[in-house]
Order: C-alpha cells, then structure tokens, then sequence
C-alpha cells in the first residue's frame, strides 16, 4: 500500500506548520524567508500532484492508489484515501495554482508603509503577518487536496468544514487595500457571511451523514468507508426507502451547493471575493468552491442515485437561473472584482448543469470546466488584482486608456476576458461547448436558454476592456507601469496552459472519462439514443 496521497496531503500540512514557526519579525529579509519556504513547500506539493497524476491509469479501478488506516474503529470510521480521474485533474489544479497565488500575493501581507519620520509599531500582529497568510494558504491546500482524495464519508467531512477556518482568516485578517474607508467593516462582514452560510451547510449535512450512517448501520453496514456503500448500494444489499433517500440527498446536496454557489445560495460569494485580497479570491472561486461541485459528483450521485435523478430537473432549472442571473449582474457591476465573483456563479451554473444533465458529454464537460474555470479566473482575477494595485481602486470608471501605457498588463487581461466568455480556442470553450451539447441531448429547451449565458459574457467582458483599457489615457493612470518580471511568471503558465488545454484537452478527458462513465452507471443513466439515426442504421442500431 503506497503511502503517496498521505504524502500529498501532509506536505502543504507540515509546510503550514513550519511557516507559522518561523521567528518572527517585521524585517524584509524575515519576511522573504517566510516567502521563500512557503512557496518552496507549494512547489513540493505540485511536484508530488505531478507523481500522483503521473502513476494512474486512466484503464484500471476507479480509485488507485489506495491507502486506509482504522480511525475511530467503533463508529466504521479510517482515514481512507484514493485517487479517481476527477480528483486527479482537481488535485493537479489546487497544486498549479496555489505556487501562482504565492507569487501573485508576495506583498500583499507586508505591514502598510508608516508615514516618513513615524515609529512603526512593533505589535505582535504586524510581526506575524507574513507568517500568517502564507501559512494559511497552505493550509486550505492540504485540506482540499485532502477533501478531493478521502473516501470515508466521515473523512471528507472534517476537511470539508475545517477549511472554512483558515479561509475566515484570510477573508477578514488580509483584505484588499483599495477598499476604501470602510474596508475593515466590510472585510469583516463578508468573512462571517462566508462562515456563516458554509457553516450552516455544515450543519445541514452533519445531519445527514449521521442519518446515512444510521440506515447503513440498521442494514448491517456500520462503515463510512464510501466504496463500501456505494457497492452496496449498486448491488442492491443496501436499500435506502425512497423518502429517506430523498432527505439524506437534500442534506448533502445543500451542503454542496452553499459551497460550489448554486443559486439562491451564492449571495456570500461576491463579498468575500470583493473584500479579499485577489490572491484569496482564486483561492475561494478556484479552489475551494470546487470541493462542492466535485462532492456532487462524488457523494450525491454516488451515494443516492434515484434521488439524484428524481431531483435533477429541479437542480438543473436553478442552474440555468444561476447562469442567467449571475451574467446579468456582471454586466451591471461597478466593480472589478465583484463582476468576476458574479461571472463566477454563472460559471458554476454551468458545471451544475452538466453534472445533472447525466450524459457522458454533460458531465466530461463539468470535470472539464471545474479544471478550466480555476485557470481562466485565476489569469483574470490576478492580472486584475496588478491592475487594482496601480490604481488604488477596484472601481471601472477610474480606469481608461491602460493599453497604452501598459500593454503587456492589458494583453494578459483581454486573454483572461476572453477565456472568461470562452472564446473558441481556449481552454473553457471546450468545457463550455460539451456541457451544452450534453444538456441539450436530454433537456433541450434548458440547453437553449443557457446558451443566453455566453452572449451576457461577452457583453460583461468587452465592455469591461472596453472601459478599463480603452479611450483616453486618464491622469490618474498615466504613469503606470507594465507587468514585472514576477507578475510575468504568474500570468505566463496561466496563459499558456488556457492555449493548450483549449486546443488539446485530450490529456484531461482521457483521465476524467472512466470516473464519468462509473458514476453514470451509479445513476444507472445512459446517453440519449439520437432523435434521427445515422444512415445505415436501423432502429437505432448499427447493421
């Protein structure tokens, strides 16, 4: 038994740990040590991601590289581990873009400049806060990259509500400096509504995992452990009453969807993207509300399928409100930042939608986009963060004219726009394109409704560039500089793997397709027949 994805999870852990160690101190070669470990520790992470995706086989069992140690015996619970296609690709993902993070936030924890001639107070907060946001963003890596590969219900659990803590802390403790006045306030603000709505997710579905547990138990399996269950429950030994079923699957499914947003749950997502630093912000859109769609994937329709399916009208009818709705609101945003976090719902009505759809195409094209969204809004957000420092201000109208006075900035912005509204050619418009065709073989009018969310998100994003790097050059962003070295290295792999991944995405499908086709099968769903078979078939069959 290959210990692998302990290793993988423990890393960014112990990496945590010792970045929070480190001697304090407000002084510039104090904080670049700190720098230096943290993302040292983040690159070890992707190098390990690398080795894990590297050793599965997209033809063998679903979960590989299994580990499982007894954790609480009596309750059935271990701290069991495997890897499938879809934690894989995601895995690989949290692994790419944390390092990206790292680079892209270097400054953003150092103390604000004192005033010439004042005494810089030496508080134990301003000492420490290097150490702190570097160790936290390590944390949440371990914990996700620990929720994508547990399979024990209980497991999963934990690490799913742990992770809300170390992200509170970066919402509320490290905030964007062009806040304005009130910033505190409203930093403050957006980190307990982010508690509060995945806290009460939480709850909802501690309840439910008692009560999966409790028929499980009655049926002679008192285990978490979530191939036992599932293999039960697919070979008919473990029979959930339709009511009861329905309940638990509710549980989980709200849970999930506070966390991915699915609308009307999303109204905490825009705050705490507005309110963050932008390195934060790819760590919540990018990062952590994956967990929710993944665990969809994962633990709903694994878990329950008749109510999956009894349900995925109404989950669908939500998401294609959620697309429309958060394009909608994109178009109407003053602010940068928040226009991201509302291209972000619908994004994410997007991947909800092909994930119920339950076809093959639909839910290839999910894992797909869960890949591609992180990547596309990691470039868009970041670039936009370097654009927000220049200025001062998250506010659209206080920019104008950048193109000619910093290019390259506004190069890398118009890619990250266009893989925003998924322009053919880069990475989410393969994504894009199969959730569409996916849905459309089994709910057609949902399909073309949908399809609405691509023109809103080419509205939102040109007219966005349109405003920002357009028309006369304002006075307050005359003198702005262009891209430096470093902001260079973050915005490079981003653009570069939008290029691939668009253009050949054969490396990602070839991994998630076999999780895709076991998890049909759990939901005992096939795809569509054609309306109209092809010439030379019969009855739908080939002669």
């Amino acid at each position: 038994m290959s210990a692998l994805l302990t290793v993988t999870c423990a890393v960014p852990a112990a990496g945590a740990v010792l970045t929070a160690a480190l001697p304090a101190g407000s002084s510039q070669a104090r904080r670049r040590t700190t720098k230096a470990v943290a993302l040292a520790v983040s690159a070890a992470t992707l190098a390990l991601a690398g080795v894990v995706a590297a050793q599965f086989r997209s033809g063998g069992p679903r979960y590989q590289l299994t580990e499982h140690h007894s954790w609480i015996r009596s309750f059935g619970i271990s701290f069991s581990l495997g890897v499938d296609g879809i934690g894989a690709v995601l895995v690989l993902l949290t692994a790419v873009l944390v390092p990206l993070v790292m680079l892209a936030s270097w400054h953003d924890p150092d103390p604000a400049p004192t005033p010439e001639g004042a005494v810089e107070a030496q508080t134990f907060e301003r000492k420490r806060r290097t150490q702190g946001f570097f160790a936290l963003i390590l944390a949440v890596e371990a914990m996700v990259i620990l929720s994508f590969l547990a399979t024990d219900v209980f497991l999963f659990y934990v690490f799913f509500e742990a992770m809300l803590i170390p992200m509170y802390f970066l919402i509320g403790g490290f905030g964007d400096r062009a806040g304005g006045p009130d910033s505190a306030k409203q930093r403050s603000y957006a980190a307990v509504k982010f508690l509060l709505y995945n806290l009460l997710g939480g709850l909802v579905m501690l309840a439910a995992v008692i009560g999966l547990y409790v028929v499980a138990q009655d049926q002679g399996f008192g285990t978490f452990d979530l191939q036992t269950l599932t293999g039960a429950i697919a070979d008919g030994k473990l029979v959930i009453n339709t009511n009861a079923e329905r309940a638990l699957f509710l549980g989980f499914f709200f849970a999930f969807a506070v966390k991915a947003p699915l609308w009307p749950l999303h109204t905490w997502l825009p705050n705490a993207m507005g309110e963050s630093t932008p390195g934060t912000a790819v760590l919540i859109t990018a990062v952590v509300d994956k967990v929710g769609t993944f665990a969809m994937l994962r633990f709903c329709l694994g878990l329950f399928p008749n109510a999956s399916r009894f349900f995925a009208p109404a989950i669908l009818v939500l998401a294609v409100i959620g697309i429309l709705y958060g394009a909608l609101l994109a178009v109407g945003q003053k602010d940068i930042k928040r226009l991201v976090a509302y291209a972000s719902i619908s994004h994410f009505g997007f991947i909800i939608m092909g994930i119920f759809a339950m076809t093959s195409q639909g839910q290839s094209g999910a894992t797909l986009y869960m890949v591609n969204h992180g990547i596309s809004t990691a470039l868009l957000m970041l670039v936009a963060g370097f654009l927000i420092s220049r200025r001062g201000s998250r506010l659209i109208a206080d920019f104008g004219g950048v193109q000619k006075v910093a290019p390259v900035l506004a190069g890398t912005f118009l890619v990250g726009g266009l893989a925003t509204l998924s322009l053919p050619g880069l990475a989410p418009f393969v994504s894009e394109f199969l959730v569409l065709v996916g849905t459309f073989t089994r709910y057609p009018a949902l399909g073309i409704v949908a399809t609405l969310g691509i023109v809103l998100a080419a509205l939102y994003v040109l007219v966005l560039y349109q405003r920002t790097m357009t028309g006369p050059v304002k006075p307050q962003v005359a003198g702005m500089a262009d891209l430096k070295a470093r902001e260079l290295l973050v915005a490079a792999p981003l653009i570069a793997l939008t290029i691939v991944l668009g253009v050949y995405p054969k490396p990602l499908t070839d991994l998630v397709n076999p999780a895709v086709a076991d998890t049909l099968s759990q939901v005992h769903r096939t795809d569509p027949a054609p309306a109209h078979p092809v010439a030379g078939t019969a009855g739908g069959e080939t002669k």
